[in-house]
């Protein structure tokens, strides 16, 4: 055992290995008796391919590079692919992420193209397609663009033809609804064909805030009719909706502050937790519907179990295993349920459930230990008490090494992580990032600020209006309670964050003193460019209740924007931004240096080509990676090794 500061102890996780163990599997789904999903490969540019699990055992990819089965619908994608059997054979049909055209793909072919390009500015997108071999027929959403502008946009269901005689011709592509909701997901066909059912809503509402639940008569000639609005509204929130097997509609709604389940209205299981979630993607599924007539349900309160719901007595009974979280993705075939689950010592990976037996199994994705788990950290799960007594809720990494102590008396720098969303939430699972620090003796502070999912409606809410405000307090109160109860040093704090954790980081380091350097990943500076047309459609009026109306409270804007307020910043920072970011574009970022230059706060900037929101492909992690804690070594006073030494200018 060796005596080391934090922050010096030797860890065999380095970044190249924490970038090629990042990402998940997605969108499980049955094809036949196969169980199908993406799976990211970041060593391949970041592309999604789709892998398939034979009888056998053995895992297939069904598509090699370039081909990257992902959607760009509401630029946060959703369900990219289906598949149905055909005498004995696949057929599948997915969006590419290049193009976004659908294409259909059978055994031993080339894929082929069954929608057209369009030229008008973000094109014609699809998400949640389904084959319906009987009709010959794709049905999907379609996001077609109108003109150049980001919210120039109009999203509806669609028909596409089989036979790919769309591939040229829009006007062969066939509408199944007009264009009145601003936003909706993929149809549902009742199990006679005779209706279906999905969910809408409109601007300013995101879907967590009010859906609409709608159904409507499918007429022989494949036309909708008649569609009425049968639950939701503006104050209640409908996450999915399905049809069971006796013909009764299944729908998660939070009208009792809690996404719980229904059944033709009346509640399944009424309890204090989650049965839904926020609907990031379009096709996250957290319930799904048995022949038995039992409903496998992905549930919990801050962590998610795979569980069977017995409609009839509202037990749940919750699969045996390891894991303790499972992600928003479910897919069943006679008594087999699929999903993606992990746990703080497994990365996610394909589980599946025999309802039969109880049994549950990796199928897929298999955790593989690169490392000696004994480097993993060991996480605890704390509440913390913030502002006017109210609950936080983190999870705390403590730097953590089998070979490695401080010596006495020396206490831990920490890095608060501020998740994204912000309507989201930090699982509690093995993450290699994570591991990069604790095992080289920073500790880690994930916290779910007020805001955050998975606990109620009204934990949910309390980010309405608030945001800059209290995830700002939240952080501050979870970073000063570990200094005080000697847990990290007050002078070593640093925080972090993408996307809204990016915005949430740079409001900190602007309106508080707690932190003394900080993070910031392809994030949200400037309020007011951000809500008048600097972001795409789905976000554009996301801070109507985030911050409030533009129109009615501008000052608002501009009092909280990290952009506005440049001179209060003097603790140095890393800026880290993808050039292709739609969502929160550079221009934030090259708004906010501007304001900052020749104030003399040492910084970073590094922008990457290529990368989007979100990054993916391993050699941009693994500059990000090491360039974080070089900014942590030069100002936390570290001597890590072998780490590229980050040049921060002023």
């Amino acid at each position: 055992m060796q005596t080391l500061a934090y922050g010096s102890w030797p860890s065999p996780i380095g970044a190249a290995l924490a970038a090629a163990h990042d990402g998940r599997p997605e969108f499980v789904g049955f094809v036949g008796d196969e169980a199908w999903w993406t799976e990211p490969r970041p060593a391949e540019g970041g592309r999604r391919t789709l892998v398939r699990r034979r009888a056998d055992g053995r895992e297939e990819q069904v598509l090699p590079a370039p081909w990257n089965v992902r959607s760009r619908v509401i630029e946060y994608g959703g369900q990219p692919w289906s598949a149905a059997v055909v005498d004995g054979e696949p057929l599948v049909v997915f969006a590419d992420f290049a193009d976004q055209r659908l294409y259909r793909l059978e055994p031993g072919g080339e894929p082929r193209p069954l929608t057209p390009l369009s030229p008008v500015g973000g094109g014609l997108r699809w998400a949640e397609p389904q084959v319906l071999v009987e009709r010959g027929e794709v049905w999907c959403v379609l996001e077609e663009f109108t003109g150049d502008g980001p919210t120039d946009v109009r999203r509806v269901l669609a028909a596409v033809p089989l036979d790919g005689s769309a591939a040229q011709d829009r006007d062969a592509v066939r509408e199944l609804t007009d264009d009145r909701h601003r936003f909706v997901t993929g149809p549902r066909l009742s199990p006679d064909g005779g209706r279906a059912a999905w969910l809408a809503w409109d601007h300013p509402r995101m879907p967590w805030d009010g859906t609409e639940l709608i159904v409507a008569e499918v007429g022989d000639d494949g036309t909708f009719r008649a569609a009425r609005t049968l639950a939701g509204g503006p104050e209640e929130s409908v996450a999915q909706v399905e049809w069971a097997r006796d013909g009764s509609l299944l729908y998660a709604s939070d009208r009792t502050g809690w996404w719980n389940l229904y059944r033709d209205g009346t509640p399944l299981c009424p309890r204090e937790e989650e049965f839904g979630g926020p609907l990031w993607k379009l096709g996250q599924r957290w319930f799904a519907p048995l022949e038995s007539g039992l409903i496998a349900v992905v549930h919990g309160r801050g962590a998610t179990a795979l569980g069977i719901l017995d409609p009839d007595t509202g037990e749940v009974v919750d699969a045996a295993g390891p894991w303790t979280e499972f992600s928003p993705t479910l897919a069943v075939h006679g008594e087999r349920v699929v999903s993606v689950g992990a746990s703080p010592r497994s990365a996610y990976e394909v589980v599946e459930l025999d309802t039969r037996t109880g049994r549950a199994r990796v199928i897929g994705a298999e955790h593989d230990d690169a490392v000696d788990p004994a480097y993993y950290p060991e996480p605890q799960i704390r509440t913390f008490t913030g502002p006017a007594g109210r609950d936080i809720h983190a999870h705390i990494y403590p730097p953590h090494n089998p070979g490695c102590v401080a010596p006495g008396g020396e206490l831990p720098p920490y890095v608060v992580w501020a998740h994204g969303g912000p309507t989201s939430r930090a699982p509690l699972v093995l993450d290699l990032e994570i591991a990069y620090f604790t095992s080289r003796g920073i500790g880690v502070a994930e916290v779910n600020y007020g805001g955050s999912t998975g606990y109620g409606r009204e934990y949910r809410g309390r980010l309405r209006e608030q945001w800059g405000v209290v995830d700002v307090e939240d952080c501050a109160a979870v970073a000063l309670a570990l200094a005080e109860e000697g847990t990290a040093d007050r002078r070593r704090l640093a925080i972090r964050g993408g996307s809204a954790g990016g915005w949430t980081s740079a409001a900190s380091l602007a309106a508080t003193d707690v932190y003394a350097c900080g993070t910031i990943i392809y994030p949200i500076l400037d309020l007011t460019a951000w809500g008048t047309g600097e972001t795409h459609d789905f976000e554009s009026q996301y801070l109507e209740t985030l911050v409030g109306p533009l129109a009615e409270v501008p000052g608002r804007y501009t009092e909280r924007s990290p952009v506005e307020h440049a001179d209060s910043i003097t603790a140095p920072f890393l800026l880290l931004q993808g050039l292709d970011d739609v969502i929160c574009p550079p221009a934030q970022c090259e708004r906010f240096l501007a304001r900052m230059e020749g104030r003399r706060v040492p910084h970073a900037y590094i922008a990457f080509e290529g990368e989007g929101h979100g990054f993916r492909r391993a050699d941009t992690m693994i500059r990000v990676l090491e360039s974080e804690l070089s900014l942590y070594a030069q100002v936390f006073g570290l001597n890590p090794r072998g780490v590229p030494t980050l040049e921060l200018s002023k």
